[in-house]
């Protein structure tokens, strides 16, 4: 009988930490076991070129088209991360987010880059999901580090990305 594992997960939503435990159901002994596949299978995907080019165009863009004080994004990329930084117009780099690729180039997980930790942490984005479109991933991130919290909140005519 395998010892019972429980995952953690600590997520900051506006200034406030909360620490999800998921506990595994009584008798189920495949909570951390190696997928079938063997090992191979438990490493994370790395990021096909295409995908990178594509995320970073669109990253780009949707800082030109909402966030002005970014200069520029540069991207970093690590395995299955792509590290996300943003350029002021005074050339100023600053750290945002890590995002994690799922094996899809539309949907994300998210990280938060934390100046006073020097690191990223698993975070959920404003819809309360811990996945969702890199775009929605730089709006957090640009809206904690310069400063404006109107990313968080969502336009109240706009349901299920249509206008009403």
């Amino acid at each position: 009988m395998s010892a019972q594992r429980s995952a953690s997960l600590k997520i900051t939503r506006e200034g406030l930490d909360i620490a999800i435990v998921v506990c595994p159901a009584v008798g189920d002994d495949s909570v951390g076991a190696t997928p079938p596949g063997g090992q191979d299978e438990a490493m994370a995907k790395t990021i096909p070129d295409s995908t990178k080019n594509s995320l970073h165009w669109r990253l780009a863009d949707r800082a030109h088209e909402r966030w002005p004080d970014l200069a520029e994004v540069r991207m970093r990329y690590r395995a299955a991360f792509a590290y996300v930084d943003g350029v002021l117009a005074d050339g100023q780099v600053i750290r945002l987010c890590r995002l994690r690729y799922l094996g899809s180039a539309t949907t994300w997980s998210f990280a938060i880059y934390r100046a006073s930790h020097d690191d990223y942490e698993d975070n959920i984005l404003p819809s309360g999901s811990f996945t969702g479109t890199a775009e929605e991933a730089l709006d957090c991130a640009c809206g904690l580090y310069l400063n404006d919290s109107t990313a968080w909140t969502s336009d109240p005519r706009r349901i299920n990305d249509e206008d009403h």
